[in-house]
């Protein structure tokens, strides 16, 4: 049986690497799956939660940021790609739509 405080330290580096990697990288694509690590390390969180405490809760909160985290890839990389097409960049810092 594994101790739940390993999934916690787990799930803290995963997030960790995710902040890290969404502060420092400029490529949306990158930004956005540092996005995805993220929740999936909520994730991770709330299911070692629910085992611990024998609750349906955590996993049924973990549906939910799956369902969230889709749609959010899904509009996010249509975005994306018609960003790319527009200004054939996926930089963040020259992708400034709103200073026109």
């Amino acid at each position: 049986m594994v101790p739940i405080s390993w999934y916690l330290i787990l799930a803290a580096i995963l997030f960790s690497i995710g902040v890290g990697a969404f502060l420092i990288k400029r490529n949306v694509v990158t930004i956005f799956m540092s996005i995805e690590l993220m929740l999936n390390a909520v994730n991770l969180t709330f299911v070692a939660f629910a085992h611990m405490w024998h609750q349906v809760q955590g996993q049924i909160f973990v549906f939910f940021v799956m369902v969230v985290a889709a749609a959010e890839a899904a509009v996010g990389l249509a975005i994306i790609i018609s960003i790319f097409r527009t200004r054939q960049t996926l930089n963040v810092d020259q992708i400034n739509l709103m200073k026109n």
